[in-house]
């Protein structure tokens, strides 16, 4: 990328990406107020409820144990698995008896879309882009599951959606509208622990299988699971009960693995704090690429570019590396003995000129290590109730564009500042998935490409690991995939090619 159009980037995204917690939208831009304003209710749609998505329509329900908010009406509700949503689609059902239920969410939509208001979707990483774009291109206000998407492209496309509908929007990575990322913004915003140019990150996920060969026995199809529209954008596969419910975030065709589920949460203060935009190199390394499932531990490293220093800090270049599967990053000096890196699944540590800052996941517990406390100005929006506000300051965002306020105050993940924060996350994921290259891959952000992988060169993924031993003596016998242009590989990781009648909408200008 040319530096003058990085340096564009920076000073027109980034910046304004980082004033969002302490900026209302009239400094970056008004949303168009709709010229009809909704009354009554907002009315729901939730898509795949039964697993994280139960605690996101839980917390938008619930005002207490016993008593629901008046301000809020589920329509309709839809999972792919109706055994394993059961008793959550039984509750919301004796909440609101007028609410339908569906095992499909484009039948879902055909039927209620219009007259929904918004769309919570908690359902496996491959079909957020689609049952979010859907929604955003109808105008509806959307909150969605972390990670945003699987790919970069996702990502963009959803941001600039969003932009363009002028809706309320949130990513559910709930330690962005906690305390934690607020006093690392804070901390590092007053120059506390001076310039940052190194930031080492890890969770000790994965805590479900990975690394695995794709299973050749194939499972009958329980009644009760849609598994076509399970599979949805992906290309289809038969049915194993290994990828449904739950471990579907560990194969590359339904997840990211625990990039996508834990680096939403442990990067975002890294992120948001460094004001960070698009990466300029980005290099992976695992341990054995399958073809099929995401590697049991990665370490990822992407370099970003300085950025407007702010007026208590500098901003110069900074290399972010994550690690995962139980790699933890070695101890920064100082560090008490004894004391563990790990907080709540995993951490940050950011390495400045003048002291050294440790923050766990969710943004938990930050701390810098000379034992200092500093006292420096707030300046970001406090979300009421911290993460556990996170949802209900959604309702409250959306409660504020129906009253049609054209000062409303955006999200706290937002997805002006959730999509490209997504796709650091989804380029961890490419830069994995690369790594058969041997090289460091340079990154044109705003084109959405790599700049410097050779023409001819090609890639290829293990299918098996057929390793034994007979009489004593070990056999090597691993079975790879057959090479494919590196090139054509890349493209597709970014955008990838939506199967079975699937189509995204355009990408905005």
């Amino acid at each position: 990328m040319k530096d003058m159009s990085r340096r564009s980037f920076l000073k027109a995204g980034t910046a304004a990406t980082a004033a969002l917690a302490m900026a209302p939208v009239d400094v970056l831009g008004k949303a168009k107020a709709k010229k009809n304003v909704p009354t009554g209710k907002i009315k729901l749609l939730g898509v795949g409820v039964g697993g994280r998505g139960h605690a996101d329509i839980n917390a938008v329900t619930y005002k207490g144990k016993d008593e629901i908010y008046d301000d809020i009406e589920f329509i309709g509700m839809c999972d792919v698995d109706q055994k394993y949503a059961k008793g959550v689609l039984e509750e919301y059902k004796r909440l609101f008896p007028n609410m339908k239920v569906y095992n499909d969410y484009k039948k879902m939509y055909a039927e209620l879309l219009d007259q929904a208001d918004a769309v919570i979707c908690g359902t496996a990483d491959h079909t957020h882009a689609i049952i979010c774009a859907e929604a955003l291109a109808a105008g509806k206000h959307v909150y969605c599951e972390k990670p945003l998407t699987r790919t970069v492209y996702e990502s963009r496309l959803l941001t600039k959606l969003a932009a363009k509908a002028g809706v309320a929007t949130q990513m559910g990575n709930q330690g962005s509208s906690g305390e934690g990322v607020n006093l690392t913004c804070e901390w590092i915003w007053n120059g506390e622990i001076g310039e940052v140019t190194r930031v080492d990150a890890f969770t000790d996920r994965p805590i479900w299988p990975q690394g695995l060969e794709r299973p050749e026995e194939v499972h009958e199809i329980p009644s009760t699971l849609n598994w076509d529209a399970f599979i949805g954008p992906a290309p289809k596969r038969p049915y194993n009960s290994i990828y449904h419910p739950w471990n579907f975030r560990g194969w590359w065709d339904f997840g990211t693995g625990a990039l996508g589920d834990m680096a939403c949460h442990i990067l975002h203060p890294v992120f948001k704090a460094l004001d960070l935009g698009y990466p300029i190199h980005a290099e992976g390394s695992s341990t054995p690429l399958m073809s099929d499932c995401c590697p049991s531990a990665q370490v990822v490293k992407l370099t970003y570019p300085a950025r407007p220093n702010r007026p208590k800090v500098a901003m110069p270049e900074v290399v972010v590396t994550w690690s995962d599967g139980g790699i933890i990053p070695f101890r920064p000096e100082g560090l008490a003995i004894g004391k563990d890196l790990n907080v709540s699944g995993g951490g940050a540590i950011f390495y400045g000129t003048k002291d050294i800052l440790v923050v766990g996941c969710y943004g938990e517990r930050p701390y810098l290590v000379s034992g200092r406390v500093p006292d420096a100005p707030k300046v970001c929006r406090r979300v009421p109730g911290g993460p556990g506000g996170h949802q209900r300051d959604w309702i409250r965002a959306i409660k504020e564009i129906r009253e049609g306020k054209k000062d409303w105050t955006r999200t706290a993940s937002d997805f002006s500042e959730a999509g490209p924060f997504n796709e650091m996350v989804a380029m961890g994921v490419v830069a994995t998935r690369l790594q058969g290259l041997n090289q460091v891959l340079d990154w044109d952000g705003e084109n959405m490409r790599f700049t410097n992988i050779p023409e001819k060169a090609t890639v290829r993924a293990m299918l098996k690991d057929g390793f034994s031993i007979h009489d004593g003596h070990p056999t090597f016998n691993k079975t790879y995939t057959e090479p494919v242009n590196a090139r054509e590989f890349a493209a597709e990781l970014i955008k990838p090619k939506y199967q079975n009648g699937y189509v995204l909408p355009e990408l905005p200008a």
